[in-house]
């Protein structure tokens, strides 16, 4: 058995059973990033080690982990690092997870504080152990960093909380600057990619912050490279219209083992551009489509960016 086989099956029992599939192990310049190797991506490194903390840039094994810490930028991942999901994308372990650490909350905010933080993402796995889906967590999360530093904005990326009756409420009343979950694919691959979701909950949720708080930023994103064709991505984006959704991210889909989603194919970086152009005339605030973005990359600079550009909308309609 191979070393990648191997740890598939630790991290992935669920996976194990399944055929590999090929590989693209040599990818297009466009995608190609340096290995970390800089100071600061080591201090970022022993901070997040100190408080005994997890980050979604690991456990995913996000490209852009070096040029983030660099910057002492880290998305914190909450509530444990085992994913009670099992969607075919994903890197994340799944399995059953441990107790919450109430400790959690705090330790996060002393880092946000030790990094200087002037804008967090917060995530985490998804926790359908909990009668609340983490939503309490979320938001204790929420209290502890305006606490400890209060000038830090603050970004969270959710699970959907499907069968968690008012948990959307809970995290909605922490008051984020921003509300983020992520739509991930288009609806026909859903069975496939993310089968423990559902597209149009995915959907109402992100309308229903809106409904609750319409000062609140709404994001949401997808990956591109499933076997999605272009008018479907341009369908999500009429979708995400409807729900009154900001910001709009795309990026593309890396495979992480043999045993996850095979990568159809890598989208070019003029495709990305036409993406961005087409979800601009679609009324988004804020577009981030190329091959290397992700939820929280760049998130620092594009919340400023929102803020600016929902200031001359205002502007425009006034």
């Amino acid at each position: 058995m191979s070393e990648l086989e191997t740890k598939s099956r630790e991290r992935h029992p669920e996976k194990a059973h399944k055929p590999d599939n090929p590989v693209q192990r040599r990818k297009p310049e466009w995608l190609r990033v340096k290995a970390p190797t800089s100071k600061a991506y080591n201090e970022t490194r022993q901070i997040v080690r100190e408080h005994k903390l997890t980050t979604v840039c690991e456990e995913a094994a996000c490209p852009n982990i070096g040029e983030c810490w660099a910057k002492k930028h880290a998305t914190m991942m909450i509530m444990g690092e085992i994913c009670t999901r099992a969607c075919s994308f994903c890197n994340i372990a799944t399995g059953r997870p441990d107790n919450l650490n109430p400790l959690e909350p705090f330790n996060v905010a002393a880092a946000v504080k030790k990094l200087g933080l002037e804008h967090v993402v917060i995530t985490s796995v998804d926790r359908d152990d909990l009668e609340d889906g983490g939503a309490q967590h979320f938001a204790d999360t929420i209290q502890a960093i305006r606490e400890a530093s209060p000038g830090t904005t603050i970004e969270i990326l959710t699970p959907d909380f499907r069968r968690k009756d008012d948990a959307l409420e809970v995290v909605v009343a922490a008051k984020p600057d921003v509300f983020n979950h992520n739509l991930e694919t288009v609806p026909r691959l859903y069975t496939e990619v993310r089968p423990g979701a559902r597209y149009f909950h995915s959907i109402r949720l992100l309308d229903k912050v809106k409904q609750i708080d319409p000062s609140m930023f709404t994001k949401s994103g997808i990956m591109v490279g499933l076997g999605e064709g272009r008018d479907e991505v341009l369908q999500v984006m009429d979708d995400l219209r409807s729900a009154e959704v900001d910001f709009l991210t795309i990026g593309q889909y890396l495979q992480p083992t043999a045993k996850h989603h095979p990568i159809d194919r890598f989208v070019t970086p003029d495709e990305f551009a036409e993406y961005e152009r087409r979800a601009y005339n679609k009324g988004f605030l804020l577009v981030s489509a190329s091959p290397l973005t992700r939820s929280s990359y760049h998130a620092d600079e594009d919340f400023q960016r929102l803020r600016k550009a929902r200031e001359e909308r205002l502007a425009l309609s006034a």
